[in-house]
């Protein structure tokens, strides 16, 4: 049985919650981002993540990789990062980026394609051009950063139907990861390859449930399985049948979603080891996984769209309300003026206020997926949809006086 595990890496630029009109009375199109932008908190946060998350573990997978190396069955794993991440740790944390650097040169890494933006892009229109503007800078920045070109894609928050698949297709992906719905796989597995429906492009389906267990539930005491070993997870996934088992979640979880104290990286350090000492497993790279014919068509159409946030597994996360609808449109409306403007600066500024974090902030939701979006907001709904209102609302005027 093949294990693919994947890792999706991304911090946004939060906005100024603080920002009022007439601090950007007079400022030029290229100082908005300083005025636009909390910076000082933006680079707190990613200190934070850097010294929890991603040198450790980066750390531990190297030391794994390293140590798997010389054997036949090889530790592997893939990395979707976004273009933004790559930004802020070239500009603030340049040793992380390094360590980033130093992973992509092992063979056993993959590095994935996705929208350089992380943003909700491939649903804007039929012709997806800014989708496939943003794809393109990301195969760019992989190539310039890492020497890497992508070969399969994994689009923000694993958003997908058919059409999008097609478009990912013509722009020379073979592969795509999405989200093993239930809605969709019907009495069918989420631990074999698919085929995308209108193109031939091979559809990767996440298991969920067995990559949750380590996403969300890891340090929650009172699950029935803590604590998670990974000794115990192994054995769990010994036991699936199919032809692949693909485990993907967010990097932070280990050491940011989940605090070292909760021994999340002894999980990341001993997962290696006990899933290669299974006759039965080994670790596979995504393209390894095209190796595998497809068992059946994956069909989702335009207005069932999949994802994997939320108990839903929908664009409701960012799109299930008023409040995001209308900053939605609103943002979508400007790409008219803002591209005949010919401003590379007022470019830059509507493609960062795409980053899908900022709707994700005005959910309404409760339950468990309000405590998400509250843990990544550390905001209220209305005070995310206020905030932006007042920057795209200021952002917009100044592109309409550009003309």
């Amino acid at each position: 049985m093949d294990v693919c595990l994947g890792f999706e890496l991304h911090q946004p630029y939060r906005l100024d919650r603080r920002f009022s009109k007439d601090q950007a009375e007079g400022v030029q199109p290229e100082k908005l981002f300083e005025v636009y932008f909390d910076n000082e908190w933006n680079r707190k946060i990613l200190r934070r993540v850097v010294d929890k998350c991603y040198l450790p573990a980066n750390e531990i997978l190297l030391k794994n990789i390293d140590r798997f190396e010389d054997e036949d069955s090889k530790f592997k794993v893939a990395m979707s990062i976004s273009g933004i991440l790559i930004e802020q740790l070239n500009k603030y944390y340049p040793e992380a980026l390094d360590s980033f650097r130093r992973l992509s040169k092992r063979k056993s890494v993959e590095l994935l394609g996705q929208t350089y933006y992380h943003s909700l892009a491939s649903l804007y229109s039929i012709d997806r051009e800014e989708f496939v503007d943003q794809v393109r800078m990301h195969k760019d920045c992989m190539d310039n950063i890492f020497a890497r070109t992508p070969r399969i894609f994994e689009n923000t928050e694993f958003i997908y139907n058919n059409s999008i698949a097609k478009t990912v297709e013509g722009l020379g992906y073979e592969g795509i990861f999405t989200e093993g719905a239930e809605r969709v796989l019907g009495w069918r597995a989420p631990n074999y390859v698919y085929k995308s429906v209108g193109s031939d492009i091979r559809i990767f389906t996440r298991n969920y449930r067995l990559s949750d267990d380590v996403g969300f539930r890891f340090s929650d005491r009172r699950w029935r399985e803590w604590p998670l070993t990974a000794g115990k997870y192994a054995a769990w996934l010994s036991e699936v049948r199919g032809q692949c088992i693909n485990l993907f979640m967010d990097y932070e979880t280990f050491g940011e979603h989940h605090w070292p104290e909760s021994g999340i990286h002894e999980f990341l350090r001993w997962l290696p080891s006990e899933v290669l000492a299974r006759d039965n497993l080994r670790f596979v790279n995504p393209s390894e996984l095209l190796e595998h014919d497809p068992v059946d068509g994956f069909n989702v159409g335009d207005y069932d769209t999949v994802s994997w946030a939320g108990e839903e597994r929908d664009t409701s996360p960012w799109l299930g309300n008023e409040l995001q609808r209308i900053c939605y449109r609103s943002l979508k409306n400007l790409e008219g003026p803002v591209k005949t403007s010919g401003d590379r600066n007022l470019l830059r500024i509507w493609r960062l206020l795409q980053i899908s974090d900022h709707l994700y902030y005005m959910a309404l939701k409760g339950g468990a997926a309000g405590e998400v979006h509250s843990y990544f907001s550390q905001q209220t709904a209305k005070e995310a949809f206020r905030a932006y209102s007042r920057i795209v609302s200021d952002f917009r005027e100044k592109v309409l006086d550009y003309h």
